[in-house]
């Protein structure tokens, strides 16, 4: 296992961080700073459980706002004859915004576990006390960075990765590590009947994102390269050793959502954000059902998600068991969480504020542990995230005007009234899942045998 220490550039990434929030504090102050409005302020939940005292963190989290994945020359520079907005930031990478909300996120959680009594002012962690784990791609390596320049300014962390830098590492990695014939007819059998619906409930969808698109005057419908969006083309591959994929209109149709959202956070004028449509709120998260259906499909299956999620689910569950451990923070994707999440079997969930309905952007799975009077351990699991106008607006973060938090629940193990879960429950549930990956192995293999 490989460490790389960047030190010259973790004082850089704080310091940019530092001088990003001082010129955006005019966006970011006065009536934007309220982005999380009354109503809003009901609806959230809360990371604190009264009348218990807070031992330890753990959090997923997806990387913050990157640029779109594909870069010039590619499907997105010839799908539309408008031009996308100017990144910040290389093709797939962390852009300047999403540094500052990352860094907004990480001071959040800073003053959240210093209110709690987990850590102290400025404090600087000893002996393993936190991890900060990453992916070895840009956007997951610098959102761990502003994350961590947020919550510990001072105490100069190193951002742990295992592999070269912009290869994926197996950890992070949302490929299947088993499959073979039978194991493949059966999980795309098993995708086809849960998900068929979804899919080709998407025409309404598929309709709005053409005409925002205008793909009827772009180049690449003109020349033939790309074609209407349909509803029945969707074909799918479950090798191993390679991430679960579709083809066909789901594809391409996700990869431009994608960056239609991306560019909606990024652009001011939502106008301009709409390729010169005024879209409304409900239409922006008709756009983002398109991604959200693409990544349900590819990874929450049962069959797929025990597969491609193992090896984070292992992860997790080793960091409950480190003496001393007080906060671990793993930074990947959203396939990550959703897999992660549906390899637990989360309770079906649609969050609030924000027009990226299961696994936005920044967005973590986060699992606290807490100790009671009679020193009983529980667990509390929640997603949180940025509401779509605090994206917008950079709103300022702390325990007053937190982001977002929404409380999950499993299907097969229950909460007390506090809505926390045992420490035994949860551990099983995690132990069981961890199972199910080596069950199915098992099973396709006597099934090829």
């Amino acid at each position: 296992m490989n460490i790389f220490r960047k030190k010259t550039r973790r004082r850089s990434l704080a310091l940019i961080s530092v001088m990003l929030i001082m010129m955006l504090s005019v966006t970011a102050c006065g009536s934007k700073n309220s982005a999380v409005s009354e109503v809003q302020k009901s609806e959230n939940g809360t990371l604190t459980h009264e009348g218990y005292t807070l031992e330890q963190v753990i959090v997923l989290s997806r990387h913050n706002i990157r640029s779109p994945l594909s870069g010039e020359g590619s499907v997105l520079g010839s799908i539309t004859p408008h031009e996308w907005f100017e990144w910040t930031s290389g093709t797939s990478e962390l852009s300047l915004r999403g540094g500052v909300l990352e860094t907004e996120m990480g001071q959040y959680f800073r003053k959240w576990l210093e209110s709690e009594g987990l850590i102290t002012e400025n404090y600087h962690p000893t002996n393993n006390e936190v991890r900060i784990y990453a992916n070895s791609k840009q956007r997951t390596i610098a959102t761990a960075q502003y994350f961590t320049a947020g919550m510990l300014p001072t105490a100069n962390m190193n951002i742990e990765y295992h592999v070269e830098f912009d290869k994926m590492d197996p950890v992070f990695n949302p490929q299947l590590t088993f499959s073979n014939q039978d194991y493949a007819a059966d999980a795309e059998a098993q995708i086809k009947e849960l998900f068929s619906d979804k899919i080709t409930g998407l025409s309404d969808n598929y309709d709005l994102l053409s005409k925002v698109l205008d793909i009827e005057k772009s180049e690449g419908y003109k020349k033939g390269e790309i074609a209407a969006f349909d509803v029945n083309d969707s074909a799918f591959s479950l090798e191993e050793g390679a991430e679960p994929a579709v083809s066909g209109s789901l594809k391409t149709a996700c990869s431009a959502s994608d960056a239609l959202i991306l560019q909606y956070y990024e652009e001011s004028d939502k106008k301009k954000a709409g390729f010169g449509r005024e879209l409304t709120t409900k239409q922006w998260e008709d756009i983002s059902e398109i991604k959200d259906v693409y990544g349900d499909v590819l990874f929450t299956a049962p069959l797929v998600a025990a597969n491609v999620a193992n090896p984070l689910l292992r992860e997790i569950r080793s960091e409950m068991d480190i003496e001393g451990r007080k906060f671990t923070f793993l930074c990947g994707h959203d396939s990550n969480i959703g897999s992660v999440l549906a390899a637990l079997e989360t309770e079906n969930y649609e969050l609030p504020n924000t027009i990226e309905k299961k696994t936005p952007i920044g967005s973590k799975f986060v699992l606290s542990k807490w100790k009671n009077s009679q020193n009983e351990v529980f667990w509390s699991a929640d997603i949180v995230y940025q509401s779509t106008e605090q994206l917008r607006n950079i709103s300022m973060l702390n325990v007053n005007d937190p982001p977002q938090i929404y409380h999950l629940t499993f299907t097969t193990i229950e909460q007390n009234s506090d809505g926390l879960y045992s420490d035994k429950d949860i551990r099983s549930l995690f132990d069981d899942k961890i199972d199910d990956y080596y069950e199915i192995c098992d099973e396709y293999d006597v099934k090829a045998a």
